[in-house]
């Protein structure tokens, strides 16, 4: 009821700020770290709805994607120097909070805690072998520099590999580098049907792993920061209480989650000690469950 009533709080102030609205309201997010990064597709269309449903009560907007492809360090440091790009999509951490403003509604319902493993072909029957998470921590794992998943991983006793950039990774694996590539549900599919073949790699069929954790927007921490925060609020409490945020989850994961077996899986749980306190588990309608029936919230 607390969430509601401020909800309702927030679209009955937005006619205000809508008549006195000036020009439309920029917002710059980042292009990905190269062409082949398809990565964010979802979470965009997500921010259109958002700022959609928002618009009778906080007026227009522009969107535009940034113009040059940036590293995930690069689009923090263009957003904290004040740079173009004012809004990004990041999973959280307590330190990433601090620094920007956190809005705290999962745009991915929570799915990049569930984790399959890219591999290469020639080694799928070694994972076949592994029934306990011990045996699992044999084998290394790959990951972006300065992922938030990397100390989540460490911490739960694992070899953590570290690339330099996203499309580098895909070869690191190829060449043995380390042993696993760690991607949420919806990536690794998605990787392994632009990737297979080049890379000869597979995602494993029997395993899955999971930590608690959010993908957030991140907005600045200063006054149009802050209103920017509000107004996607809004948008992301409207789109979970009528149903478009999960309509869209499904639109564009379901499909992969089915096709991913998740629910069949053995899974491996481990704690994510870079969770922030005020993360919103306990309100279940944001978070995916892989045991509910499709399209369940």
């Amino acid at each position: 009821m607390i969430f509601s009533l401020l909800f309702m709080a927030l679209v009955a102030v937005g006619p205000i700020a809508a008549e006195a609205a000036g020009p439309p309201l920029q917002i710059v997010y980042p292009r990905p770290e190269s062409e082949h990064d398809s990565r964010y597709q979802y979470d965009w269309e997500v921010l259109r709805t958002a700022l959609e449903k928002t618009r009778p009560t906080f007026g227009p907007y522009e969107l535009r994607q940034a113009s040059q492809y940036m590293s995930p360090a690069r689009v923090t440091a263009e957003a904290a120097a004040a740079g173009p790009i004012n809004l990004f999509v990041r999973a959280t951490s307590v330190q990433l909070e601090q620094q920007f403003r956190p809005i705290r509604i999962p745009v991915d319902r929570g799915l990049i805690g569930y984790r399959l493993l890219l591999v290469r072909q020639d080694e799928v029957p070694l994972f076949a072998e592994v029934s306990t998470l011990d045996q699992l921590r044999h084998f290394s794992i790959g990951q972006g520099k300065g992922w938030v998943d990397v100390g989540i991983l460490q911490s739960a006793g694992f070899k953590v590999v570290e690339g330099n950039n996203y499309d580098g990774l895909f070869s690191m694996l190829a060449v043995r580098r380390f042993d696993a590539f760690s991607r949420s549900v919806d990536e690794a599919l998605r990787e392994y049907d632009e990737r297979h073949q080049q890379f000869s790699i597979e995602v494993e069929p029997g395993i899955a792993l999971y930590y608690p954790l959010a993908r957030y927007f991140f907005t600045r921490r200063d006054v149009d920061g802050e209103m920017l925060a509000r107004r996607l609020e809004a948008g992301l409490e409207t789109m979970v209480h009528d149903g478009s945020l999960q309509a869209l989850f499904m639109e564009y994961k379901g499909p992969l989650i089915k096709r991913s077996g998740l629910a069949q899986r053995r899974l491996f749980r481990i704690p994510n000690p870079a969770l922030p306190p005020q993360t919103p588990l306990a309100r279940s309608e944001l978070w995916y469950r892989p045991q509910e029936p499709a399209g369940k919230k």
